[in-house]
This record gives structure tokens, sequence and C-alpha cells, in this order.
């Protein structure tokens, strides 16, 4: 089982960092368990931080974030992975410019991930959500 998740999880980074939406998605299953590091109301600067659960959600999450952001300047970097069974954890380093304001952040993430059946069924973000708000806001960190 681990070995299978880990094989998911190294699919969806790869796929990630191709930029293929739909592929990306086809890795989810519906409905998926999907949360971000945000308040429910999430924030009017961040557009891609909202409810999802089936895998149009998931393709236009990482879309919306392509949208905003300058994929040519992606720095976003994987630390580790760590597996148990159907679960993994990534850590790393978000690193993007924003497209309108060009503002470069960076954040700390982990990224918590369930995989059953060959499908991604739990997808939990954690970031430093105030540095990626205010990068959004056109405010230098």
């Amino acid at each position: 089982m681990a070995t299978e998740t880990r094989e998911i999880v190294e699919e969806l980074l790869r796929r990630l960092v191709e930029g293929d939406h739909d592929r990306t998605a086809d890795l989810f299953a519906e409905p998926v368990d999907w949360q971000l590091s945000w308040p429910d109301e999430g924030h009017p600067a961040v557009p891609w931080i909202r409810p999802r659960e089936k895998r149009a959600d998931v393709a236009d999450h990482f879309r919306s974030l392509e949208a905003h952001h300058v994929p040519e300047l992606n720095g976003t970097s994987v630390d580790r992975i760590l597996v148990d069974g159907p679960d993994a954890v990534v850590f790393g380093t978000i690193a993007q410019t924003v497209r309108e304001s060009g503002v470069a952040y960076t954040s700390p993430f982990a990224l918590r991930l369930t995989v059953e059946d060959g499908l991604i069924t739990r997808y939990h973000i954690f970031e430093d959500s105030l540095t990626v708000a205010r990068a959004l806001s056109g405010r230098s960190i």
C-alpha cells in the first residue's frame, strides 16, 4: 500500500510541474476531502480559496493558481515525502511570483494526502496564508 501511495504522490507532483490540470485532477477521487489552511470565507485577493470536491473543481483550483502566478518563475521545492500506508505528507517551500504585481513570495508548506484505490481522497495543504494574501494584495513580503 505504501508503495502505491508514494507512486501516486510522486505522479501528482510530476503533473503539477507539467501544468496539465485535467490530468492532475484525474488523480483525485470524487468526492475529495479538500482543505486549505485559510478561514472558511477565504480572502478576496486569493480567488482559488474555496471548497472543492469534484475533479473539475480540482482542475479549476490549479488553473486559477497558474492564472495568478508566473509559471516560469515558480521555484516551489519539495524537501521530503513521508509515507505511512495510505497516508503521505509532503514538506517543502512554495516560491511564486504574482502575475499582476510582480511580487514574489515564499512560504513553507505541508501537504497531507490520503490515497485509496489508486486515487487521492484527501488533500489538505498548510501554508503561510498571510504571506500569500499579502503578496496577492500587491504588498511586498
